[in-house]
C-alpha cells in the first residue's frame, strides 16, 4: 500500500552499530511497534522498534537546541539542567 504520508524519521541510512540494551515500559514497546509499522508501510521496507530505536534518538538529539549549543567539556550542574529544562 502506498502513501504519500511522510513521517518525521525517513528512510533509514545503513550504518554501523554496536549492540545496546535497554528496558522501556510495555506502552513506550507498544507505540515503537506501531510506529514501526507505519514507518514500513510508508517507506515499503520491514523494519522492526529495534532498528528504529538509534535512528529517533538520533533524531532526537539532532534537533535539541539545548543539547547542540551545550559544551560537553563542561560538567553541567543540576541547577544548570534545572534551568535550562523550565519553559519560558
Amino acid at each position: 500500500m502506498s502513501t504519500t504520508r511522510k513521517l518525521r524519521l525517513g528512510p533509514l541510512p545503513k550504518t554501523e552499530s554496536i549492540k545496546l540494551a535497554f528496558v522501556c515500559q510495555a506502552g513506550l514497546k507498544a507505540d515503537l511497534d506501531r510506529y514501526a509499522a507505519l514507518h514500513a508501510q510508508v517507506y515499503g521496507e520491514s523494519v522492526d522498534a529495534v532498528t528504529l530505536i538509534p535512528h529517533m534518538l538520533e533524531a532526537f538529539l539532532a534537533g535539541d537546541r539545548g543539547f547542540k549549543k551545550g559544551d560537553t567539556s563542561k560538567p553541567v550542574s543540576q541547577k544548570q539542567l534545572q534551568r535550562e529544562a523550565t519553559p519560558l
